[in-house]
């Protein structure tokens, strides 16, 4: 019985993970250009497999997001891609900063822990589960978000500010401007889709664990 939960388990990572994948790759789908910075909604199916399958399973999902940026990032370049993948140079310089990948994979990792053990902490007092879902879109997003931004600002705020060509003094506000914007509409979009998708599901996958 435990042999079957742990494949049935792995399967279900696994279909998230290609789920991720699939959304991160199919193109204006997961990363959507929007001049030097790109929004994301690969971050949603993360969230959506962080609630379903828990706090582990979101660290994996986490960390195929910030693969894909990787690739993404390397093969499509836009002006900024240099903070999130070590292939590309900043620019004036000749090579690329492992520090990227910091940035490419923690905030994504931590973007399905967060949203895990924020919905495990609401679901316990909401029998809907609705609000539990919620939350998770929203804290889950916001996390990606804040992480990235002020990883950007702290390790590479010189660089990207002469690549987004405004004074490093006035960065922070660059930076807050794309959270409280992007980060927000973002946020709002994964509530409202985790709520339509993962709480139907979330019952389902509950009852599987019982078995």
């Amino acid at each position: 019985m435990e042999k079957t939960k742990n494949i049935r388990y792995l399967v279900q990572v696994s279909l998230m993970a290609a789920i991720v994948c699939v959304v991160a790759f199919v193109p204006f789908l997961g990363f959507i250009p929007l001049g030097v910075i790109k929004a994301t909604t690969v971050h949603i199916p993360v969230i959506i497999g962080a609630i379903l399958l828990g706090p582990k399973a979101g660290a994996v999902l986490g960390a195929v997001f910030g693969l894909t940026s990787v690739i993404k990032n390397t093969i499509e370049p836009a002006v900024v891609s240099f903070v999130f993948t070590p292939l590309i140079p900043a620019p004036g310089e000749t090579a690329g900063s492992l520090k990227a990948l910091l940035i490419a994979f923690i905030p994504r990792i931590l973007t399905g822990v967060v949203a895990a053990l924020v919905y495990r902490a609401i679901a316990r007092f909401n029998k809907t589960k609705t609000i539990a879902c919620v939350a998770a879109g929203l804290a889950g997003s916001m996390t990606n978000t804040a992480l990235v931004m002020s990883s950007i600002y702290f390790l590479f705020g010189q660089q990207y500010a002469a690549a987004r060509e405004v004074a490093f003094e006035k960065l922070a506000g660059v930076l807050m401007a794309v959270v409280f914007t992007n980060g927000l509409a973002e946020a709002a979009v994964a509530g409202v889709l985790c709520a339509l998708i993962a709480r139907p599901l979330a019952s389902v996958f509950e009852k599987q664990r019982q078995k």
